[in-house]
């Protein structure tokens, strides 16, 4: 960008403390991002949260805004395939943050069964790293060794804060040590989140759940919850209809308390998993569509997630 080529007596200028133009992916990570640069600047995102990050398509603005874009923070590639080709075919200049793929994202295995018996003993909490042998498959579905939801780990989230902030420190030196108060101040509140969220579903750990697709094993394990299955893989992919057959046997016979739908996804194949059965039915939804943009957004999306939960358990 032209900014880098100007002679360095010009760097100094007023023109220098302006903010970079930053996106984002999500709106969890816009969230993060935005925590970061406080009143200093607003984040995109060029995800909709009505919309699945999985396979979304950009728009032209949503196109442009990358373009544009100075600064990029991003889950990845193994969330978001083909935004990760539209980063490499039209972002040009700009810096681009995977935080999926940071050697402090702690990273979960991603399950191949719809049901998760046995999860906890064969799926392994580990760094980064990618197998050999990823795969697609014959519907094009993108399956890497590693559950990409890492978002929903709070421990992940309160990491990549400091990363954000030292990117933003870096393209905007003179509001540094700005980018890393608002850092600190942003760890403080998800800790708050993490704490009202365990006291609040501290009566949902007996209780177990269906999801709609398996986004949600971080939060699982941050909060030691029992979610016995999903009607979708990680990458959200159509399910078969063994799976809803699987899925409808295991709301039958394991107990579960609550089916959770997501806002981006056909209501329908709920519906063909619970006829007939008394299991209640509520909606989480991993991107916070319902939730205000801006600095709270995460811990916002913890409480919410939180509350959803232990209010269906409670039924």
């Amino acid at each position: 960008m032209l900014r880098y080529l100007l002679p360095a007596a010009l760097v100094a200028s007023p023109l220098a403390a302006e903010p970079p133009r930053a996106v984002t992916d999500i709106a969890p990570v816009q969230g993060l991002v935005a925590s970061v640069m406080g009143e200093l600047g607003s984040p995109e995102a060029l995800v909709p949260s009505s919309a699945s990050p999985h396979d979304h398509a950009l728009s032209p603005s949503e196109a442009r805004a990358l373009q544009q874009a100075e600064v990029l923070f991003w889950i990845g590639p193994d969330l978001s395939p083909g935004l990760g080709r539209k980063i490499e075919a039209i972002a040009g200049d700009t810096r681009v943050v995977a935080l999926g793929e940071l050697p402090q994202t702690r990273h979960l295995a991603a399950r191949d069964d719809v049901l998760f018996s046995g999860a906890d003993e064969d799926t392994e909490d580990h760094g980064h790293a990618h197998a050999e042998d990823d795969h697609a498959d014959e519907e094009g579905h993108h399956h890497g060794s590693d559950d990409p939801h890492v978002w929903l780990s709070p421990d992940n989230a309160r990491a990549w804060l400091e990363t954000i902030a030292e990117t933003l420190a870096e393209a905007d030196p003179e509001n540094a040590d700005t980018y890393r108060a608002n850092a600190r101040t942003a760890q403080a509140a998800i800790d708050d989140a993490v704490a009202r969220a365990t006291e609040s579903l501290a009566p949902a750990r007996e209780a177990r759940f269906v999801v709609f697709h398996d986004a949600y094993q971080y939060f699982e394990r941050a909060f030691d919850l029992d979610v016995v299955g999903a009607l979708s893989l990680s990458d959200a992919s159509a399910p078969s209809p063994a799976s809803l057959s699987a899925v409808r046997d295991a709301i039958r016979d394991s107990g579960a308390r609550c089916v959770f739908a997501e806002p981006q996804f056909d209501p329908r194949l709920i519906d063909a998993v619970t006829e007939g059965s008394e299991i209640a039915v509520a909606e989480l939804d991993p991107l916070g569509s319902d939730i205000a943009p801006g600095a709270g957004f995460y811990p916002s999306l913890v409480d919410d997630l939180a509350t959803r939960i232990a209010d269906c358990a409670s039924q």
